[in-house]
């Protein structure tokens, strides 16, 4: 007997071969996956699909094979940081170099792992056997505050306000240089790097067709010598897009390996980046919900090096 397994693709995997971006997604070689689609066992958005087409944010992809059982995620105890939880949902205070959910080299140890032990498998199935409950992700070196659903109606709920630019998402960071202003807004288009498709960038106006619109508020909080300590406000939630437009503008988030200035600042493990506020209206009741997390014990040292 047959399992359907519904996936929908990430923005990270937009416009790329449905046969790469579905090995990634369920963790199968290029030539099992194609195997797979010529086999008619997947649907996009509800059609037949061919393994050369290229796939799109948000599209649904049901898949139907057995061996799918062996791809999801398996519960561990580990310790989670929550800070609201209820029948619907929870937000999680998530450490710094915790991934998210399971990926190439990443199939243990995740939030994800996680979350299904302290659920007891009650999160919701929107997102596939991989990353259930998973609404909205931050980066590996990225810590705080992530919303997790524990149903569908929930999922839905929260996907809808972060489409809506209702979902409040609220950083704190340390960025090089000195900032000529008390605070900004970041409005340039978001795009994967043709040269490295683990990048994201800010295309040339002539080379745009690919892009999504982002926009990043920043205020500036503290200046240092040679940092400015920040908060900021997504209006939109594209991979990486704090840390791209900060470098766009010239200001990188300190310690950023990949978009910040090589060797990255000594002291840090990746970017110092704190996700410390959300705000949403819950999916069931209506009612507005706002939780905080205090930048970590790591970040504040970081800063004190600066004073």
């Amino acid at each position: 007997m047959k399992e359907y397994y519904n996936l929908e693709v990430p923005e990270e995997w937009e416009g790329e071969r449905l046969d790469k971006a579905l090995g990634e997604l369920l963790k199968l070689s290029r030539s099992r996956a194609q195997t797979i689609i010529a086999r008619g066992d997947v649907l996009r958005n509800g059609r037949p699909v061919q393994k050369s087409e290229p796939v799109q944010e948000g599209d649904h992809l049901l898949c139907s094979f057995e061996e799918l059982t062996e791809l999801a995620a398996q519960p561990e105890d580990i310790p989670l940081d929550v800070r609201y939880e209820d029948d619907d949902l929870l937000v999680v205070n998530k450490p710094r170099g915790m991934v998210v959910h399971p990926a190439p080299g990443n199939r243990e140890h995740t939030m994800v792992n996680a979350l299904l032990f302290h659920c007891r498998g009650r999160l919701s199935g929107i997102n596939g056997v991989l990353r259930p409950g998973i609404v909205h992700r931050i980066d590996k070196d990225t810590s705080g505050l992530l919303a997790v659903a524990k149903n569908d109606l929930a999922h839905a709920g929260l996907a809808e306000q972060i489409q809506a630019h209702s979902f409040l998402r609220e950083y704190r960071a340390v960025a090089h240089g000195r900032l000529k202003a008390a605070e900004g807004l970041v409005d340039a288009p978001i795009a994967r790097s043709e040269r490295d498709r683990k990048r994201m960038c800010v295309p040339p106006p002539t080379a745009r067709g690919s892009s999504k619109a982002a926009r990043t508020h920043w205020f500036a909080l503290e200046e240092y010598a040679a940092f400015t300590a920040l908060r900021l406000q997504l209006e939109t939630g594209r991979t990486h897009q704090i840390r791209v437009h900060m470098a766009h503008i010239g200001h990188p988030v300190a310690g950023d390996p990949v978009y910040g200035p090589q060797p990255p600042v000594k002291g840090l493990q990746g970017q110092c980046l704190h996700a410390g506020l959300l705000g949403f209206n819950h999916p069931r009741s209506g009612v507005w919900l706002q939780t905080e997390a205090e930048v970590p014990d790591w970040f504040q040292a970081f800063v004190q090096t600066l004073q």
